[in-house]
């Protein structure tokens, strides 16, 4: 039975104070209509050596690199007052040390979501109160020597652009090639222009604000790996005149999308409206010369829909997909109102919590450079995340190692999921973890 067991736990501080001009900062617009909740992932470094002596080596390096990253990043060590600011108190980040009963390939050979689970600090849906830092580590150290990081950032303090900032300075940082600040480290005074910017909303204060995800018990959550060659033919089949080349993302989103569809419908009996909401970096969307390095959460929604007596097809889906995201575009190229974003939030929240409708909602990390993070043992051999499974209509994808597949998690009621794992259209193309 594998066992996954904490023997030391520490409170990891920043590595020089943070000014005090610098320790309130307000949240943005954006900041305050993203869920508090942790964005959980695991880095895997396969063992190069069989001195077992480099593991506690390593986790020193971790913990020295960790400080002074949290320098940087000061909020990261800060505490959220809900939903309005974060007091950058300097209170650190949570670093566990774990040691795992078996080696490296046991949990990789066949991944378990249970066990993955175990290998974070603290559950997804935890909330700073509980978890008591933003940011949660776990080092993991199995039998071989092999080294597993888990990180938990609260999404309160970033986003994926923002989030892989970090890990990419950390990883710098212990490299020792980055021991000051340079192009690559994110600038500490670059916290706080967003809520400038786009300043925080008085309706997303109360903690009665309709702004969650459905949760429920009996749902059930797959990893679905598609490789470079099978994307590279549901790319062809996906094209079309509108789309005469879709992304990986669209193809893999809309085949994801019609088999959840098709399951759904098949187990009603009968067709009814579906959304499809997937995630935008705003950065590359707002022409404005600040945007590119706004930090914190800088993202926005854009939404598919399909009504129940539409007739739709592969093409269609990912034409529609298309849409959403170049209407996206052109509404806030040059501006981005406060109001306007309120407005479309109370808007979807009304959309999503009703019982006749199938919404889905889709996070991309494709792209990201997670999985290039150093700190000087190399680059990690492949990324998991431990997904939370009572997420209803959830998606994430995650580039697979090779930088060109992708890892799908997706969670559905458990009906669904059975004839997802069935569709024929789907596993010519996936393969079920």
């Amino acid at each position: 039975m594998i066992k996954v067991e904490v023997i030391h736990k520490e409170i990891i501080k920043p590595s020089s104070p943070t000014p005090h001009h610098l320790r309130h900062l307000c949240l943005s617009l954006f900041d305050q209509f993203i869920l508090e909740l942790y964005m959980p992932q695991v880095l895997f470094y396969p063992s190069s050596s069989d001195e077992h002596s480099l593991v506690a080596e390593k986790s020193e390096l971790l913990k020295k690199s960790l400080s002074e990253a949290l320098t940087v990043f000061y909020p990261f060590a800060g505490e959220f007052k809900y939903n309005v600011s974060i007091n950058c108190d300097d209170r650190g980040a949570l670093f566990l040390e774990a040691r795992v009963n078996c080696p490296m390939s046991s949990i990789l050979d066949k991944p378990d979501s249970e066990i993955l689970r175990q290998l974070i600090a603290a559950p997804m849906r935890s909330k700073q109160a509980q978890a008591g830092h933003l940011v949660l580590i776990q080092a993991n150290v199995f039998e071989c020597g092999g080294l597993a990081i888990g990180v938990s950032i609260s999404h309160k303090v970033a986003d994926a652009v923002t989030y892989s900032k970090f890990i990419e300075s950390w990883a710098e940082i212990a490299r020792c090639t980055a021991s000051t600040t340079d192009h690559h480290v994110v600038l500490p005074t670059e916290f706080g222009v967003a809520a400038t910017l786009f300043p925080p909303q008085e309706f997303f204060n109360s903690p009665k604000t309709p702004l969650t995800l459905p949760f429920i018990d009996n749902v059930i959550g797959r990893r679905l790996v598609f490789d470079a060659s099978k994307i590279a033919a549901l790319k062809a089949k996906a094209a079309s005149a509108t789309v005469p080349n879709p992304t990986r993302v669209e193809a893999v989103s809309a085949l994801i999308w019609k088999s959840a569809l098709e399951a759904s419908r098949s187990n009603l009996g009968f067709a009814r409206p579906s959304t499809w909401r997937s995630s935008a970096n705003l950065r590359k969307i707002l022409a404005q010369p600040f945007a590119e390095n706004l930090q914190g959460n800088f993202v926005f929604f854009p939404m598919t829909k399909i009504e129940e007596n539409e007739v739709y097809d592969l093409q269609t889906l990912v034409a529609k997909m298309r849409k959403s995201v170049e209407e996206l575009k052109v509404k806030y190229a040059k501006e981005i109102r406060g109001e306007e974003v309120v407005q479309f939030l109370k808007e979807y929240s009304e959309l999503v919590q009703k019982d006749d409708m199938d919404n889905y909602f889709c996070t991309s990390l494709c792209g990201f450079p997670f999985g290039s993070a150093n700190f000087g043992w190399g680059k990690a051999s492949c990324i998991r995340i431990p997904w939370n499974e009572d997420f209803k209509n959830r998606m994430l994808l995650l580039d697979a190692s090779d930088g060109i597949g992708i890892d799908a998690y997706i969670t559905l009621k458990k009906e669904d999921m059975v004839m997802i794992e069935t569709n024929q259209d789907l596993l010519a193309y996936a393969s079920l973890h």
